[in-house]
C-alpha cells in the first residue's frame, strides 16, 4: 500500500489523476486546501472520508501529515528505454535532461532532491534499487508532490545504466570533490544526466569512472560541502542555464 501524506503531496496527486483508492481527511480539519481537496476527490469519482484520530494514526504513525492521507497504487516506474525515448521527444527542452540519484540513504533528502529535479524540468530520474531509500510517505510528503509528475526508472546496476545513456548520445556528469572541474568551467550545450551520489561518501569510484565529467561546486566558507540536495539543485539549474544561452 502506498500512502501520500500532507495537504498539498494529496492534493497534488488528485489533480496529476495518479490512480488513488481513498483519500482520509481526519475530523476538525479545516481550510482552502482541505475544501480543494474535497472538490477534487468529487471530480474524480474518488472516496473522500472523514477518520477518528486512532484510525488517522494507525495509517500515518509517527509522520506529521497535516491531517490527511491518501492511499494510491504502488508507485510504477519506467523503463531505462522508455526514459530515454521520452527525454528525447520533449520538446520543451533544448537538449535531454536526466538526473541519476546514486545511494542516497536519507528519505527526507531523496524527497528534496525528487522536488528539486521536478521544479528544474528534468526529463526523468534514474534511482538506485539497493543502498537507496525508497520512494515511501516521507518521501511523497517531502517532495510536496513531485513524484507524482516525474517519471522515474530503477535500475539494479547503474553502470549499465550509464552505458546505454552513453550509447543514446548522452554525456554523464558526475558530483563529486575529487578531481573535479568548477561547474561553470564546462559548456553543458549536449543531451546529458547528472549523477549525485551518497550523502556521507559520495560517488562511489566505480560510477564516477564512468562519467564524462566530474565537477565541484566553489565553496568560500569553511564548510567544504553542501547538503545533496542543495547541491543538485545548484547543478541542475547550472545545465539549465547553459542550455538556454
Amino acid at each position: 500500500m502506498k500512502l501520500i501524506v500532507g495537504r498539498k503531496p494529496v492534493l497534488d496527486a488528485i489533480n496529476s489523476d495518479e490512480k488513488l483508492e481513498s483519500v482520509f481527511i481526519l475530523f476538525g480539519q479545516q481550510g482552502p486546501i482541505i475544501d480543494a481537496i474535497r472538490v477534487a476527490c468529487t471530480k474524480r469519482d474518488i472516496k473522500c472520508s472523514q477518520i477518528k484520530l486512532e484510525k488517522y494514526q494507525s495509517l500515518v504513525k509517527d509522520v506529521n501529515a497535516q491531517g490527511v492521507v491518501a492511499v494510491g497504487a504502488e508507485v510504477s516506474y519506467f523503463g531505462i528505454k522508455e526514459i530515454i525515448d521520452l527525454a528525447k521527444k520533449n520538446p520543451t527542452n533544448k537538449f535531454p535532461l536526466l538526473l541519476i540519484i546514486d545511494s542516497i540513504q536519507d528519505t527526507h533528502n531523496l524527497g528534496a532532491i525528487l522536488r528539486t529535479g521536478e521544479c528544474a524540468g528534468v526529463d526523468g530520474i534514474i534511482l538506485t534499487k539497493f543502498n537507496s531509500a525508497p520512494i515511501n510517505e516521507t518521501v511523497m510528503k517531502t517532495s510536496a508532490g513531485a513524484v507524482n509528475h516525474l517519471k522515474v526508472c530503477l535500475v539494479g546496476n547503474v553502470v549499465q545504466a550509464i552505458q546505454e545513456l552513453k550509447e543514446n548520445g548522452f554525456w554523464i556528469i558526475g558530483s563529486t570533490l575529487n578531481n573535479s572541474k568548477f561547474y561553470d568551467e564546462i559548456d553543458y550545450n549536449f543531451p546529458s544526466a547528472l549523477i549525485v551520489g551518497n550523502e556521507e561518501k559520495g560517488m562511489r569510484k566505480l560510477v564516477a569512472d564512468q562519467c564524462d565529467f566530474l565537477v565541484k561546486i566553489p565553496m568560500k566558507g569553511k564548510v567544504q560541502s553542501l547538503n545533496v540536495s542543495v547541491a543538485t539543485g545548484v547543478l541542475l539549474f547550472s545545465i539549465i542555464k547553459s542550455n538556454a544561452s
